[in-house]
Parts: C-alpha cells; structure tokens; sequence
C-alpha cells in the first residue's frame, strides 16, 4: 500500500476524532467530510473539504443522500494495481480514497427509548456509512477502515513508524470489524421491523 494521502471521516460518535482529524492532517492527509463532522473538525482549525463540494452534489433529500456518489465509492473500490480501474479513475476525475472513518447512526439506541414511532426508527437506518464502510472492507488491499475510536492511536502508530502506511495485517481486522458491525446493525433492524407494524 501507498502512503495515505485522503480520508473520509463521517462519525456518530465523535469522541476523540478532532485530535485524529488534527494528527492526519499533520501527516498531510486531505480530510473528506459531511454536516457535523466537518463542522466540528472546522472547528478544531484542521482543514477540512465537504463531501459535496468535491462530487459537485450537494446533501439532498434531508440528509437522506450525502456520499452515494461514484466518486467516493469509485475511489473506495477502485483497484489501484489495475490499469483499467486507474484509467476510470483518472478518466471520470476519481480521487483514491484511502481512509474511511466512520461510525453509524445510532439505530438500536434510538429504538430503545420509549413511544419512538417507526417512523423515527426508519429515519435512524444508515444507508451511506454501511455502504462506504462495506465498500472499504471490500477493498482493504489499499483502504484503512476504522469504526472503533479504539483503533485511532493503532492506526496513527502505524502511519507513524510505516512512513504514513498501515500494515496489510492491521487492514484486515479492521476490515473484519466492519463485516461484524454491519452483520449486528442490519440483525437489530430486521429485529426491530419483525416486530414493528405499519
């Protein structure tokens, strides 16, 4: 793998993620972000690009659309030792993506407060993070993937002492982690519709 050069962050839970925002960008990584993140990573003084501003769509339909784009994930899954993948890439102005950061909307938490509607429930189902995560696990040969604030100071070390790689070894558990998370997070939504009623 090459040196890490661009990250999307997108993250529910943003405890820690301004100091690993902050320690990527001084390893000279682009950080790639949407609505709250970006505003609080803003925030923090680190550079920041929305998400919209490099597809050239904007967030639409109340958030519901937001990073299902060729251009993210074409620069998840695209094959960087591919000529062919390289050659789209390049063609249609798709940016490798190296990193994705991101944890998913709270969907069990929201269903266990009491008089929520199904209505609330469905809007708490994340569709854009399980989707770039699945497409990074996918294509953890070249992509980073972290849902687990735990995993910011492994992977930071690695960058640090691998001249801003991470090791194969290391992208596949996180890899790993992503399948268990989403296998966990579509069982609790099938759990809870199984019972729902319209």
């Amino acid at each position: 793998m090459a040196k890490i050069k661009s990250a999307i962050i997108s993250v529910t839970d943003k405890s820690g993620i301004v100091d690993f925002a902050k320690a990527l960008s001084g390893c000279g990584v682009q950080i790639l972000s949407t609505g709250g993140t970006a505003r609080v990573i803003r925030e923090s003084g680190t550079a920041v690009t929305e998400i919209s501003d490099y597809t050239g769509f904007p967030e639409m339909m109340d958030g519901r659309v937001k990073t299902l784009h060729p251009k993210v994930h074409g620069g998840l899954l695209g094959l960087r030792d591919n000529q062919e993948h390289v050659k789209m890439m390049n063609k249609y102005g798709i940016m490798p993506i190296d990193m994705v950061v991101v944890n998913l909307y709270q969907f069990e938490k929201t269903v266990a407060r009491e008089g929520v509607t199904l209505e609330q429930a469905i809007e708490n189902i994340d569709i854009g993070g399980p989707s770039m995560l699945r497409s990074s696990a996918k294509n953890f040969k070249y992509v980073t993937v972290i849902v687990d604030p735990a995993d910011y100071d492994v992977v930071l070390n690695e960058m640090e002492t691998m001249a801003g790689e991470t090791s194969l070894k290391t992208r596949f558990r996180l890899a790993r982690k992503v399948f268990q998370l989403t296998n966990k997070y579509d069982g609790a939504i099938a759990a809870y519709l199984e019972k729902a009623a319209v």
